[in-house]
């Protein structure tokens, strides 16, 4: 029987304050503005000519950058990397987000950049490992003359904030980055603290334009207990955060359900700005951690100018008569993920099976 909740974008653009429409306004007529200069450039032409467009498109982006400081300063629940880490490490997600845009990155460069995005942004949300308090971890080395070998290291004390966590995964393009992002807590953990795992069955309809757009829960395809997830602090790493919509619709459904959590926390390699938006206004006590905040949307709701399809990049494409299901997609990782996510698979898979 079917069991699928809708949420349509209607209801999202309610949240929407009248300033941060007038925000969204200026930033799709500077957008527009680079979008001529584009025209020009993919055309070819006199090496000038592309020159002085590029020097244009240059110009507007640092427009709309500023402007973009601008909005995150009025909302504190929205963290992007370079405007509040320090200026020695904008270079590095700078590079990392243009690896992961360039259309000519592999797979497999696709996965490892991904994984440098969320480290980064882990960094973002737990305040730079900063901390009066320190835990120790005393390793054993493989060196053992004239004795057996030990080290020493001080990790900072933030058990505090990563040990009620519970990794709400929107299914596909958000499992990897769910698994990563479960790692780091597993790493800065004293205790080897591995996060529950709560996984969704969320899409939306691809048929759709951003002013109808549908989002899709199926709860006969979801693997969660509401009990475990009332009262911890919940994180949702998706890469790409467009419209919003599958993070509102999850949260909406939780809290429908009696669920109450401590905290929501969303990481995104990239967010448009509306999407990023919706989600603050949406949600109460729900912060957004992204690496790379994007100007705006296309009639068809994707990011401008995004990066394709993140869930395709890290996972390969499916077919629409053959989706894989969960176990199938962490077959397909292959022997090395495996390897360095063994704790977080065997959580998914007790999750998925029961057992």
């Amino acid at each position: 029987m079917s069991n699928k909740i809708i949420l349509k974008a209607e209801s999202l653009d309610g949240y929407l304050t009248d300033k941060d429409q007038e925000y969204l306004q200026r930033m799709d007529i500077l957008y527009e503005n680079a979008q001529k200069s584009f025209k020009v450039i993919a055309a070819g032409g006199f090496s000038s000519a592309l020159a002085n467009e590029e020097k244009k498109v240059i110009e507007v982006f640092n427009e709309m950058g500023q402007l973009m400081q601008e909005i995150c300063k009025e909302v504190p629940s929205l963290k992007i990397f370079s405007f509040e880490t320090e200026q020695s490490a904008h270079a590095e997600a700078s590079r990392v987000i243009a690896k992961l845009r360039d259309i000519k990155t592999s797979h497999q460069e696709f996965i490892y950049y991904t994984q440098r995005a969320y480290e980064m942004l882990f960094r973002l949300a737990y305040g730079g490992f900063h901390s009066e308090t320190k835990n120790y971890l005393v390793v054993k080395t493989p060196v053992t003359s004239p004795v057996q070998q030990y080290s020493v290291h001080k990790i900072p004390d933030i058990d505090h904030k990563i040990e009620n966590t519970v990794m709400c995964v929107m299914l596909r393009g958000a499992l990897l980055p769910s698994m990563i992002m479960s790692k780091e807590i597993e790493e800065y953990s004293s205790h080897g603290y591995v996060t529950p795992f709560a996984l969704f069955k969320i899409k939306r309809d691809e048929s759709k334009r951003e002013e109808n757009m549908e989002y899709i829960l199926d709860l006969n395809k979801s693997f969660f207990d509401l009990d475990q997830l009332n009262g911890k602090d919940l994180i949702f790493a998706d890469p790409m955060n467009a419209t919003g919509g599958s993070l509102v619709t999850v949260v909406k459904y939780l809290l429908d359900q009696g669920v109450k959590p401590n905290s929501i926390n969303f990481f995104n390699v990239i967010s448009a700005l509306k999407g990023a938006l919706r989600v603050t206004r949406a949600l109460d006590n729900c912060t957004v951690n992204t690496l790379w905040m994007d100007p705006v949307l296309n009639n068809a709701a994707y990011i401008l100018p995004g990066l394709g399809d993140a869930g395709d990049r890290l996972n390969g494409r499916d077919t629409e008569e053959s989706p894989r299901n969960i176990l199938q997609l962490i077959a397909d990782y292959g022997s090395n993920i495996a390897g360095l996510y063994r704790s977080q698979l065997r959580k998914i898979e007790q999750t998925v099976l029961g057992a």
